[in-house]
């Protein structure tokens, strides 16, 4: 059975460590808010929907500790990882449904509140796994980046999601998979988790994408996404930009696969998206006991945007958005 991203244990929560993976599954438990804050920002927990569901988890700690923590716990994850807007939605959840509990159980209305929001992002993955699957050939060799997977989230996953639900549709589906430097979430992870599915699945490094779509293997581009905005432009693990520009130079399909909950209406493109900046040893330490010299000078930023104009359909729970993205996101976004 594939392992859960996360388990609620009466009054703990157990967070599968994907630093470890794929040499070994074990699980971080969580008592307190201040340790689900740490597990996300040293990517213990990743995936903008699986980030968010942690800090919901995370305040329903904090009502077991007392109604004076909760604040301030929403406060310290607010400031965990800043890219991923599911992870602010996630906290406005639990915001409001504190509000809204003062005169009940509260730690039982927030933890209802956090088992509300895992479950509702696995049925969002379902959905999105189901409209993205239609749109795809009988046969078909995907690129994926990074994990938008079931490690990404609740469970089942968002381009993976995809991936899994074509399979289960009897498509002929092959895989090609990023390493997704510097943290190698594709190679460690991604690859690892369509291998315990049977899924036909190769790893690539990264820069042999143009190649292999210049040859002809590559049929549709599939990603997940951290945060959309209102013109469609879509922040994504660094390195998404350019395989949006080069599969638009050898006309292959985008396909970003993301729900509705990481969609920042409030921001008018990407520009406005800010980007986390990350530590340059990610970027030195090359595997194993290999690193580069700590004087080296690193730029590390952990997302890229992509315009709406690279993208050929955005796959959510609610239905897709054709390109032109940023024309029909705004028909698409009044039916909601």
């Amino acid at each position: 059975m594939f392992p859960k991203t996360l388990i609620w244990n009466d009054e703990n929560l157990a967070i599968l460590d994907q630093r470890k993976i794929p040499w070994e599954v074990s699980y971080c438990i969580c008592k307190n808010y201040s340790e689900v804050a740490d597990a996300i920002e040293k990517l213990k927990i990743r995936g903008a929907p699986a980030i968010g569901i942690a800090a919901a988890y995370g305040v329903a700690l904090a009502a077991l500790e007392g109604v004076d923590k909760i604040i301030p716990a929403i406060e310290r994850l607010s400031h965990t990882r800043p890219t991923a807007v599911n992870l602010f939605w996630s906290l406005k959840r639990m915001e409001v449904a504190f509000y809204a509990s003062l005169e009940k159980d509260l730690p039982r209305a927030l933890l209802n509140e956090a088992h509300l929001i895992l479950d509702e992002d696995i049925r969002i993955n379902r959905a999105i796994g189901e409209k993205g699957a239609e749109i795809l050939p009988e046969t078909c060799t995907i690129l994926t980046h990074c994990n938008a997977g079931a490690l990404a989230t609740g469970g089942h996953g968002t381009a993976l999601g995809i991936i899994r639900t074509a399979k289960e549709m009897k498509k002929s589906i092959r895989v090609f998979a990023d390493e997704t430097r510097p943290v190698l979430q594709g190679a460690r992870l991604t690859v690892w988790e369509l291998m315990q599915d049977g899924i036909d699945v190769t790893l690539i490094c990264d820069s042999m994408a143009g190649s292999l779509m210049k040859e002809g293997k590559i049929d549709a581009v599939i990603v997940g996404a951290d945060r959309v905005t209102s013109r469609g432009d879509v922040a994504n693990k660094i390195g998404t930009y350019q395989l949006a520009i080069l599969s638009q130079y050898h006309s292959i399909p985008f396909y970003v696969a993301a729900p509705v909950s990481s969609f920042d209406w409030s921001l008018a493109s990407g520009d406005d998206i800010p980007i986390e900046r990350r530590e340059a040893s990610e970027v030195l330490c090359l595997g194993g006991d290999t690193s580069l010299p700590d004087n080296y000078a690193v730029y590390n930023p952990a997302f890229d945007v992509t315009p709406s104009e690279l993208i050929s359909a955005i796959v959510t729970e609610k239905g897709l958005i054709m390109a032109p993205v940023s024309v029909n996101i705004d028909s698409f976004k009044k039916k909601l």
